[in-house]
């Protein structure tokens, strides 16, 4: 924490080594998390851009994070996800889907490897079925494993909401899986 301190104050005089490790360290965490939100390269690549832009905004006028720098960054960049579906026709964002293919198959047979193919599929078709909100929390808890307190900050609703959201998240998905399997 104090060496972020310090990588702060060299970064708003502007010292180029300090920019440059700043990105370094947080550009692929929020290109992570861009990225699972839109489920597009080239736009999360642009938004991932547009959070940094920002941050130098931000160095410019000596405002933006008040405690946490990591936390003031994930709001950006979900205050920017929100804007690019907004532009977006109405469809539902899909979280995870990077932790569900990575879902790694026991065996290397091919009834193994459709197994955990139809799984993944079965998983992310229960995560579009939740709220977009809901979606939220697990990809900052899960997807990007972050503290409740962190993600409390990012969405700017309090720790208990967060973690009201992520239980109500968890049991909805225990509950369509469940369904969907009783169906089959």
């Amino acid at each position: 924490m104090a060496d972020e301190e310090r990588l702060l104050r060299r970064a708003r005089a502007y010292e180029q080594a300090a920019l440059e490790e700043l990105y370094d360290a947080y550009a692929p965490l929020i290109y992570s998390y861009i990225y699972r939100r839109i489920q597009d390269a080239a736009s999360a690549e642009d938004l991932t851009g547009e959070v940094f832009l920002r941050m130098l905004q931000a160095l410019r006028s000596d405002g933006a994070w008040h405690t946490s720098f990591r936390g003031w960054l994930y709001r950006v960049a979900h205050n920017l996800v929100v804007d690019y579906y907004r532009r977006q026709p109405a469809t539902p964002p899909v979280s995870l889907d990077d932790e569900i293919n990575e879902i790694e198959a026991d065996g290397d047979g091919p009834e193994t490897l459709a197994e955990a193919s139809a799984s993944r599929r079965a998983l992310r078709e229960a995560l579009q079925q939740l709220t977009p909100e809901q979606q939220q929390v697990l990809a900052l808890r899960f997807g990007q494993e972050l503290a409740t307190r962190e993600v409390s900050q990012i969405l700017g609703k309090s720790v208990s909401a967060v973690e009201g959201l992520q239980h109500r998240a968890l049991a909805a998905l225990r509950r369509i899986i469940r369904d969907e399997a009783a169906v089959e």
